[in-house]
């Protein structure tokens, strides 16, 4: 529902509530959504899941970063982060946001952390991809993007379907390691698809035409079993092998499907966020996936802690509370 969307978006972008949620910590179900808020217990959230024979990717949570001295502890978070995986060998990359470590502070300043944290992992053989955020961080992101493609080997970005320009981008990056997803943000009809079945068909022609016109690595990042049925029946038509391509998926979401096509064969990478910033995420989540609300409005109502919590629970409540309403209608 297109007005539930809209409102848990904005629920997310209110920078009081991501800051109030801090102190609520890993409650009301988003540990299930979330690896942790320390390394230490997220690198064994990654090591549980390369038991399950599937490889991970990390995202340090944080957003509305405007301050240097803010930056450069996220930066850090995500290079201590990528020390740890080294240190107990896991099986993982990152992702990171340009936005959490300068982008809306100062270009150069972004620049210089994002080329630290390449070099970190090119030290240790790890891939990074740069995530793509909603359109007003996009042509930016896009220009250091292809600068560090330039210098580096083991950097890759992420193509969203609803965007039309992606449409064209799918070919400048058909020979480098893409994430290829449907788009999280609230975008603008001049620049991006509003329907889902467009959406959808934009997404798998983006796999199609990854998959087969270049030599890039291309994870397809979706829940949609639908969708990854009809890639695997393409795949197989084009007799594309196994080690060109990933599936992906949310940690917390659609369990037994990872599992089901680990046992077909297939490479599955999780998405794993860590870190106490967890609101905007989570309410992204939500807003993709409603379906989910049921199971979290019951674990916010039975917690004893939810009557200390404050505002930062109390928002989630308030748009659970809505979706109940709206989904009566």
């Amino acid at each position: 529902m297109p007005v539930l969307r809209d409102l848990f978006i904005a629920l997310s972008e209110n920078e009081m509530l991501n800051d109030a949620s801090k102190k609520v910590g890993l409650k009301f179900g988003t540990n299930k959504v979330v690896g942790g808020i320390t390394i230490e217990e997220t690198i064994e959230r990654f090591k549980d899941i390369n038991s399950q024979g599937m490889s991970v990717t990390f995202d340090n949570l944080g957003e509305f970063i405007t301050e240097k001295s803010d930056a450069v502890k996220e930066k850090n978070n995500i290079l201590n982060m990528i020390q740890a995986i080294d240190d107990h060998g896991v099986d993982a990359s990152a992702s990171i946001k340009l936005t959490q470590i300068g982008l809306h502070i100062d270009y150069d300043f972004c620049v210089e952390n994002v080329r630290e944290i390449l070099d970190t992992a090119r030290n240790v053989n790890m891939f990074v991809n740069i995530d793509m955020e909603n359109y007003s961080s996009h042509d930016t992101t896009v220009q250091i993007v292809d600068m560090m493609m330039k210098e580096y080997d083991n950097v890759g970005t992420v193509l969203q379907s609803y965007l039309y320009n992606s449409a064209e981008n799918v070919y400048k990056y058909k020979d480098h390691r893409t994430r290829l997803v449907k788009g999280a943000y609230k975008e603008n009809p001049r620049v991006a698809l509003q329907k889902k079945d467009d959406i959808d068909a934009a997404y798998e022609q983006l796999i199609r035409i990854h998959l087969t016109e270049g030599d890039g690595f291309t994870s397809i990042a979706t829940h949609d079993h639908i969708i990854i049925n009809d890639m695997i029946d393409f795949i197989n038509e084009q007799n594309i092998p196994n080690d060109k391509f990933e599936f992906q998926m949310l940690y917390g979401f659609r369990k037994e499907l990872q599992t089901e096509l680990v046992e077909r064969g297939y490479n599955v990478c999780v998405y794993i966020p860590f870190g106490n910033q967890w609101y905007a995420y989570f309410m992204r989540r939500l807003a993709e996936r409603p379906q989910n609300i049921n199971l979290v409005l019951k674990s916010i109502t039975k917690d004893p802690a939810f009557k200390t919590a404050g505002i930062g629970a109390g928002a989630i409540l308030a748009g659970l509370a809505a979706y109940k309403l709206f989904s009566r209608k």
